[in-house]
């Protein structure tokens, strides 16, 4: 990421993901080539967060799972509820809630009032687990992303919500 980064900072632009991924033709488009930067730096930021996470046993799907949850208060939330706030997309909640259940993070009840509804409660456990990696956390998001400086931070923050708008 440092590279890419780098590369956009001293101008030469289009170049940096291109020998990264030693790519020898030119990228099909503008469009194509930020596409291919979003998803490439998506997947150096999650490798890179996965190295704070593990020594805590978690995923970064996990730790957001776990973040939601934190963020419902004890009133907790639904299955549909925690997978529709998730920052990615997991197809099987259940067996993500299943292993959180295991270490004693989540717990999962059926509602008296529909019983058809199952609720997920983060633990005092998952709790102090969050407690734990909140500084780690915050020091790798300063690390990775504050050297952009807060200007370029929102905007950049503003660029991707505007293409994700399209989406609804």
């Amino acid at each position: 990421m440092t590279r890419m980064l780098r590369s956009a900072q001293h101008g030469r632009e289009g170049r940096g993901l291109q020998a990264e991924i030693q790519q020898r033709k030119p990228f099909a488009g503008r469009e194509a080539e930020v596409f291919l930067n979003l998803v490439r730096t998506a997947e150096v930021l999650s490798q890179d967060v996965e190295r704070v996470l593990k020594p805590y046993g978690l995923t970064g799907t996990q730790y957001n799972v776990l973040r939601i949850l934190r963020g419902a208060g004890p009133d907790g939330l639904a299955c549909g509820e925690v997978s529709g706030r998730m920052v990615k997309h997991d197809p099987d909640i259940t067996r993500l809630l299943d292993r959180l259940e295991a270490r004693g993070l989540v717990t999962r009840a059926r509602e008296q009032r529909d019983r058809r509804v199952i609720t997920t409660r983060i633990t005092p456990a998952g709790l102090d687990l969050l407690t734990k990696l909140d500084g780690p956390v915050a020091d790798w998001h300063r690390r990775a992303l504050g050297h952009l400086g807060v200007r370029r931070l929102r905007a950049l923050v503003g660029l991707l919500e505007a293409a994700r708008e399209t989406f609804g």
